[in-house]
């Protein structure tokens, strides 16, 4: 089986649910494919986030074309810390860039904050800390913009969606001190059980991603196990985090009854339950 094939379409889900997080740009299928094979399955409606200006506009743009997608505009942590220092290497998939300090970042964050009144966006972010790709060198930059990022989510009463990778105390710290926005996801959850519950009580909604089904995730399936269902939410992250069997070929959108059922076994419920309190966490988690 080749690893650039798409997987087979999986059985339909029987109640409809929501890809709380989809890169329908990073995807080789047309926008209007994609989203006819995720309503094959019952995937209904897609959240379409942006990791930086250029992307942000086209998840604006995509949100207001098409009625079953919304969508959420951010910097991706990794992408402030290029936009101060540079990114000489054009790692982010556009060219190579120097370094444009604190004004260069500001301005990105005003456009940020002028896409997020739009009323087809409905999240902001992705935004938050990520100690695994960015050094030192990053950190306060990638805070300061985590932090902005905050103020304009409260500031437009949009949902705050969050990269957390590797850096969970901080990013807890910061949510703390600045105070998170009344609805928060950590998206592509992360954490612990123990995390979990701190999440739990803080009232934040915890996305699953298909590396809830790696051989190696048994922690990702303990922490599912303990959250409530009512903070559950469910999405790809593609092309990204393929869920087994098919782990390592393109994600995309209607895959999600593959990680949906693999999510109902570990919290011991059936499918169409689960389906349906994800779908409703999905729409009040993202006001739609």
């Amino acid at each position: 089986m080749s690893r650039t094939e798409a997987p087979p379409l999986p059985e339909p889900l029987r109640v409809p649910v929501a890809d709380s997080h989809t890169h329908l740009d990073m995807q080789d299928a047309t926008v209007e494919e994609g989203l006819a094979r995720a309503a094959a399955v019952n995937v209904t409606t897609v959240i379409q986030v942006g990791c930086d200006v250029q992307g942000s506009r086209w998840a604006a743009e995509t949100a207001a074309a098409h009625a079953s997608v919304y969508a959420a505009v951010a910097l991706h942590p990794n992408e402030a810390p290029r936009i101060v220092h540079g990114d000489p290497d054009g790692w982010s998939r556009q060219e190579a860039r120097g370094p444009g300090g604190k004004a260069a970042l500001d301005e990105a964050l005003a456009e940020i904050d002028r896409l997020a009144a739009l009323d087809q966006v409905r999240g902001v972010g992705e935004t938050g800390l990520d100690h695994f790709r960015t050094g030192p060198e990053g950190m306060a930059a990638q805070e300061e913009s985590f932090r902005a990022h905050i103020e304009i989510a409260k500031r437009h009463g949009k949902a705050l969606v969050i990269h957390d990778r590797e850096a969970h105390a901080d990013v807890l710290r910061v949510l703390a001190d600045a105070g998170a926005p009344e609805r928060t996801v950590f998206h592509c959850y992360s954490g612990d059980a123990e995390m979990a519950r701190i999440c739990a009580d803080a009232g934040y909604y915890m996305s699953f991603a298909g590396n809830v089904t790696f051989k190696n995730a048994q922690p990702l399936r303990d922490a599912l196990a303990v959250a409530p269902a009512e903070l559950v939410l469910v999405e790809t992250d593609a092309p990204f985090l393929t869920p087994a069997p098919y782990r390592g070929r393109p994600n995309a959108p209607y895959l999600i009854p593959v990680t949906l059922r693999a999510m109902a076994e570990v919290k011991g419920v059936d499918e169409d339950t689960l389906a349906t309190a994800i779908n409703e966490n999905t729409a009040r988690a993202f006001d739609y």
